[in-house]
């Protein structure tokens, strides 16, 4: 029976293109990023000049992230929200009576860039996050970042909603897997008097 003089060729082209895909996947993996992901969002300058006085939150966060957890618990706290250098940055202080805990945020705007970064100091390790990136559209706020969860390499996802001038919706999601995001925090937070509820820029306690 004829040889196909061609058969070599194929079986050729079938070994490299097996070798091709083998190559580059490990490279689309580790490329590969959650639905929406971005760290190019921008905003401008006065993003931030809602959220200036006094706020009181109502807050759940999962009991176990990454384990397919649907365990919340419940907290509130009062937010105090100062604003510097004409809008361009301001720091949020959060205290939380029931449990004592507290914690800062620092928000700065790159006006080169025309993007917000914002990194959280816990209060029980005085440590600074590797902090999320973003801006807003209207009242709705994107911020995307690069951290860790018990040495696991995550991204983080952070959300506002502006409901209206009273009210705020707060979310955070992490991805583990590069596909699929959970949300793990979320926050509603309502407007409050600054003099009964702040002192100096700080919540009162």
């Amino acid at each position: 029976m004829p040889t196909n003089p061609i058969a070599p060729f194929l079986r050729l082209c079938s070994i490299l293109a097996v070798i091709f895909f083998a190559a580059i996947a490990p490279a689309q993996q580790s490329d590969a990023v959650p639905p929406g992901y971005s760290t190019s969002v921008t905003g401008g300058i006065h993003d931030f000049d809602f959220y200036a006085g006094a706020w009181t939150v109502q807050s759940r966060g999962l009991k176990a992230r990454n384990a397919g957890s649907r365990d919340w618990k419940e907290f509130s706290s009062v937010i105090c929200v100062t604003p510097y250098l004409s809008g361009g940055a301001n720091v949020s202080q959060m205290y939380s009576p029931a449990s004592g805990s507290a914690g800062l945020t620092l928000r700065t705007f790159d006006l080169a860039k025309q993007q917000w970064s914002v990194h959280y100091i816990s209060g029980k390790t005085g440590q600074l996050d590797q902090g999320v990136f973003g801006g807003f559209d209207g009242a709705q706020g994107k911020f995307f970042g690069l951290d860790e969860d018990n040495g696991q390499p995550i991204k983080v996802r952070v959300l506002w909603t502006q409901v209206d001038h009273d009210h705020v919706h707060w979310e955070q999601a992490f991805s583990y897997d590069n596909r699929t995001w959970e949300v793990n925090w979320i926050s509603d937070m309502t407007r409050a008097s600054p003099s009964t509820t702040c002192a100096g820029g700080q919540p009162k306690r």
